[in-house]
């Protein structure tokens, strides 16, 4: 695959360093470069590629000349990699979004930036998908479904039509959602669970099936 355009991963852990992987063998992308907070600057280069504070990033790789991804999970409610991503779009950096050459996104579905959507993943048609997005392998996503901004769905997710899914929200692997449910921002929504109704309530984890609020426990207790 031809490699016009040059992108710098902000983040040097695993997920950077599995964003690397996609981005390099199944992107037009040629990663450069990776950036990480100065108090976490613990090395030099990865992959052969230099590693910058991302305080500096500027001074490193031009606005112009690159775009960037923020490579960082769910920590903290995905908080962190949210906070990443505004501070990168405040440089005035356009962010990529990988979408595997392995998934099937139908042709009107519509993609927000700093998105990765990995393989097997099943996008439908009017499936509308926010910025900063992130699905792991084997996910499905019906029709006319919203996966609102900072979300992150784990893996063998079935979010079936008509669905809203709230900012931030993390979604454990082979949860399962019914037609036309919505899940509040900021909830975790753990493995196994069954959503078969609206859940109202924000900052809460959802577990079992039926899915109900685990008590007196807010998600941002919760270590991702």
């Amino acid at each position: 695959m031809q490699k016009n355009k040059k992108l710098v991963i902000v983040g040097a852990g695993e997920f950077a360093m599995i964003a690397y992987e996609y981005f390099m063998y199944d992107s037009a992308y040629d990663v450069v470069g990776f950036a990480v907070e100065q108090e976490y600057l613990e090395a030099d280069s990865l992959y052969d590629k230099p590693i910058v504070a991302f305080e500096a990033l500027t001074n490193n790789f031009s606005v112009a000349d690159h775009d960037v991804f923020v490579a960082i999970p769910a920590s903290q409610l995905n908080r962190l990699r949210t906070r990443l991503y505004q501070a990168v779009k405040k440089m005035g950096y356009k962010c990529a979004t990988y979408i595997s050459s392995k998934a099937f996104v139908w042709r009107n579905a519509k993609m927000g930036e700093n998105c990765f959507i990995f393989e097997n993943n099943t996008i439908q048609p009017f499936v509308e998908i926010g910025n900063n997005v992130i699905l792991w392998s084997g996910n499905h996503i019906g029709h006319r479904t919203v996966i609102e901004d900072n979300c992150f769905l784990s893996s063998h997710v079935v979010v079936s039509g008509y669905c809203r899914i709230g900012q931030s929200c993390f979604l454990g692997v082979n949860s399962t959602f019914n037609d036309k449910v919505s899940v509040a921002r900021d909830c975790i929504v753990a493995s196994g669970a069954l959503v078969s109704k609206d859940l109202i309530e924000p900052e809460k984890i959802y577990y079992g099936a039926p899915a109900k609020e685990m008590p007196k426990k807010s998600a941002f207790s919760v270590k991702l």
